[in-house]
């Protein structure tokens, strides 16, 4: 099976199949401490912040979907770069590895006319650095996008699952380091569902890397897609719920905030989520399914979502009675653990 064919089968299924959302829900461990004299204007809420060397409007990337030849592919990276430019929030692409096999392919990552000004992060896996790629193809990569950075992702459970997987994981932290060391821009580490351990930050930052998205267990379990495309093989049921939440990550690696700039993505559902990570320690917050259908139908209905999100954040902020996103970060006096669930 080709990748482009690969890539279409990932889109349908997670519109199909509504369990590849595993709805963790593992923010609502958390509630936030509720301000009922906020002392503000709504209209006085600031959530302007800087990311890779440019100013959004909203902490929030359109974490990565897709690319490839296939005009509906095209499509929606069209109307999601489109809408990120009208809102002033970072994109980043699915995986560039298929502009190397299929040429067509190119033009659905050629995103910069659509979206001149804020950031976008162009896509590679981790494990294709044993696999015939290097330095020249990453490069390639961020060239193809004028991308501000490079998303190096990690996925050894999708590919263990994957009937034509590449599992060869290996020797690669050496790779990862003369990498970041010779790309033209910012190399960001990505999980995909599973999650970003601190271990590995550490690791991470000990050669050199600043940039994480933790991409954590709860939201889209891609060991399930995995499952629907080899349906003599159970064991990607087995791994559906595998990995590591979200905002546990993020509680671990509160040390590490500091040094590095964590990305919080994986289960997040809403306005209420992004300020509890930036409470939490993230810089800014990652979605992806959230966005698939609306990119699927137009620009229009991708800018509503983050239009709704971005209401959410200001509201949130409201309640906490603060009207700069500096004034929550990492700010204990916001969280309450409260076990038991609950928003």
């Amino acid at each position: 099976m080709t990748i482009g064919q690969r890539k279409l089968d990932h889109l349908r299924l997670v519109i199909d199949d509504l369990h590849v959302n595993r709805q963790g829900n593992y923010f609502d461990r958390f509630r936030l401490m509720h301000c009922a004299l906020p002392e503000c204007d709504l209209t006085d809420i600031d959530t302007r912040c800087t990311f890779l060397g440019k100013e959004l409007q909203l902490p929030l990337l359109i974490s990565s979907m897709t690319g490839g030849s296939h005009p509906d592919i095209a499509k929606i990276n069209r109307h999601l770069a489109e809408a990120a430019e009208a809102c002033g929030v970072a994109l980043a692409v699915g995986s560039q590895r298929i502009q190397f096999e299929q040429t067509a392919a190119i033009n659905s990552f050629k995103l910069r006319k659509y979206a001149p000004t804020v950031p976008l992060i162009a896509n590679l896996g981790a494990v294709q650095l044993n696999y015939g790629l290097g330095i020249e193809h990453a490069q390639t990569a961020i060239d193809t996008l004028d991308a501000d950075g490079l998303y190096l992702h990690l996925n050894p459970l999708q590919e263990a699952i994957q009937p034509e997987g590449d599992t060869n994981f290996s020797g690669l932290w050496n790779k990862i380091e003369r990498l970041n060391q010779d790309i033209s821009k910012p190399l960001l580490l990505k999980e995909i569902g599973s999650g970003l351990s601190p271990k590995l930050i550490r690791q991470g930052l000990a050669r050199g890397i600043t940039h994480f998205d933790v991409a954590g267990q709860g939201g889209t379990s891609w060991s399930r897609i995995e499952h629907h495309r080899n349906q003599g093989n159970h064991t990607g049921i087995t791994f559906q719920d595998w990995g590591l939440p979200t905002p546990w990550i993020l509680q671990q690696c509160r040390p590490l905030a500091t040094q590095s700039t964590l990305i919080a993505s994986g289960g997040l559902r809403n306005g209420i989520d992004v300020v509890k990570s930036l409470v939490l320690g993230a810089r800014i917050a990652g979605m992806a399914a959230p966005f698939l259908k609306p990119a699927m139908e137009s620009t229009q209905a991708v800018i509503e979502t983050i239009e709704q999100i971005a209401q959410e954040v200001k509201i949130t902020m409201l309640l906490l009675g603060e009207t700069t996103l500096n004034a929550i970060w990492l700010n204990d006096d916001f969280i309450i653990d409260f076990p038991e669930g609950g928003q």
